[in-house]
């Protein structure tokens, strides 16, 4: 799989009235071994609820994050309240909202592969863009999984030549079973990894808040954590 340019790849729709155009942050192909099918999903940037092309009083309130993944058949749509909601994923046709999506992605290139630390401190150091990608698997329901997303926070330490890569917003799939539809496998995440062989991921989910040692209510947070094998790759987009 070839890395995306993040620069250049969107989502783009095509209503009548509203015809939203999405930052492409991260893709998910999801691999089926048994067969070789595979699909991709792109994970939109996120936004907040509001009243589109009004007057005035843009914003709504109370207000919600709002995030879609886009499928080329079906789209999730993950709306964040202050407090845990009911409707915090919906699921729907790509073809019934805002009339469709039109992909428009770009593949990155010059690209290089970064397969030493001392290759990617130096790109790190020459701000070059970096893209990574997360290989994960399942070996009883032979599904794979390329997570990709650019590098926003990259930690270095030149002294000791070691990198560690933290990032999101990131799709996080669920390969222990096969979903129907396909796309309902997806959390969100934000995902850590410093060598090549295991990659740490936070996961958003019901969290509990407590006061005074009693619980108080409860929100969406990224307070799921999981350390899973995986397989790192990391690329350059230009010259070193």
């Amino acid at each position: 799989m070839k890395c995306l340019d993040y620069s250049q790849s969107f989502i783009c729709t095509v209503g009548n009235g509203n015809a939203p155009r999405f930052w492409v942050e991260s893709r998910c192909r999801l691999i089926d071994d048994k067969n070789g099918n595979f699909a991709d999903y792109y994970q939109g940037a996120s936004c907040k609820s509001e009243d589109t092309f009004a007057e005035k009083d843009l914003f709504q309130d109370p207000n919600y994050d709002f995030l879609p993944v886009f499928g080329v058949d079906d789209m999730a749509i993950f709306r964040r309240h202050a407090y845990r909601n009911d409707n915090y994923i919906q699921y729907i046709e790509t073809k019934n909202i805002w009339g469709g999506a039109l992909f428009e992605v770009r593949e990155a290139e010059p690209l290089q592969l970064l397969d030493t630390n001392e290759k990617i401190l130096l790109a790190t150091r020459k701000c070059l863009p970096i893209v990574s990608q997360t290989e994960l698997w399942d070996t009883d329901t032979q599904m794979r999984a390329i997570i990709e997303c650019p590098v926003k926070t990259m930690n270095m330490d030149e002294k000791r030549n070691i990198y560690q890569v933290d990032t999101g917003i990131v799709l996080f799939p669920d390969l222990s079973k096969h979903y129907a539809p396909q796309i309902e496998t997806f959390r969100l995440a934000y995902i850590a990894f410093n060598v090549p062989h295991f990659a740490d991921f936070v996961i958003e989910q019901p969290t509990l808040i407590f006061e005074d040692g009693k619980q108080t209510t409860q929100v969406y947070h990224y307070s799921g954590v999981q350390s899973l094998e995986a397989k790192n790759s990391l690329f350059a987009i230009g010259e070193l």
